[in-house]
């Protein structure tokens, strides 16, 4: 048999295992989460905060977290958008192509990208001791913003360096300013990526647990303030988890059916919004 033949049917064999192993996980997990979460599942707990003795299997919800997970993902998502989209933008249109600032910069993001998120806690934790802050929305919000913030400056960063370098010329042919290509050209060819960017960062920031446990701290109400602590999802399913009481276990498996949904509606909407923008763009 030809050699070539051979390394590409290996190749082929294991890209497909490749692909049924990563559908298994998924379907092993979904399997897991329905069939022990969805029995639990019920309108008070997406209707009301925890009561005395939730946590030891009496009445309760988890709208508390529920509420604050988006408050803090929202928000840290915003607030990275907020820095990213300027570095991605200088990047692209202020700075020279392959200048040494540009290399060291994207290189620093993929750096802080690889950064465990318990470090981000950490570092948010040490940062609201040396203001004299306590745990609050607030902090979480700074954690988790950091912690996307190269995820969504790097996915952006790709996308922008797609665009036509003809475009460019063209703009500064009519008489465009540099702020005026950035802003008009630029940022308008990219939005589809910039969407889904958005998008893929606040959903890993709505899952994430270990950067928000000593920032954001947690509790039975729904926050009422930026500094006031404010339970998540994934804290909620950590600490039902943690109890002995079975129906308390069951109702974590629920609460990760809850923020299992919210992420693939995140990745649905990201999908079709990033489908339907890119009709009106340049290729």
């Amino acid at each position: 048999m030809d050699a070539r033949k051979v390394e590409e049917f290996v190749w082929k064999t294991l890209a497909a295992a490749a692909a049924f192993a990563l559908f298994l996980s998924l379907f092993l997990i979904m399997a897991t989460i329905l069939a022990k979460g969805l029995p639990s599942l019920n309108m008070a707990m997406l209707t009301q905060t925890p009561r005395g003795g939730y946590y030891l299997g009496k009445e309760g919800g988890i709208l508390n977290a529920i509420v604050g997970s988006l408050y803090l993902a929202g928000g840290a998502t915003a607030l990275a958008l907020f820095l990213s989209v300027p570095i991605v933008l200088y990047l692209n249109v202020y700075a020279k192509k392959r200048s040494r600032f540009v290399l060291f910069t994207r290189f620093s993001l993929d750096v802080l990208w690889g950064v465990p998120s318990i470090v981000y806690g950490a570092f948010g934790f040490t940062i609201m001791l040396l203001f004299g802050l306590k745990a609050s929305l607030l902090g979480g919000i700074i954690a988790v913003a950091l912690l996307i913030l190269p995820i969504m400056s790097r996915a952006m960063d790709e996308v922008v360096r797609t665009v036509p370098h003809e475009l460019f010329e063209a703009s500064y042919a009519l008489g465009a300013t540099r702020l005026e290509t950035a802003l008009k050209v630029v940022a308008r060819q990219a939005v589809p990526g910039i969407v889904t960017a958005t998008l893929i960062a606040f959903g890993r920031g709505i899952g994430d647990a270990a950067s928000v446990m000593f920032t954001a701290g947690f509790t039975d109400a729904v926050p009422s303030s930026l500094l006031r602590p404010a339970a998540t999802l994934p804290l909620a399913i950590f600490y039902q988890l943690g109890t002995p009481f079975p129906e308390v276990q069951n109702r974590a498996y629920a609460s990760a059916l809850i923020l299992t949904l919210i992420v693939l509606a995140i990745s649905l909407v990201s999908r079709v919004l990033a489908r339907n923008l890119t009709k009106h763009i340049v290729k």
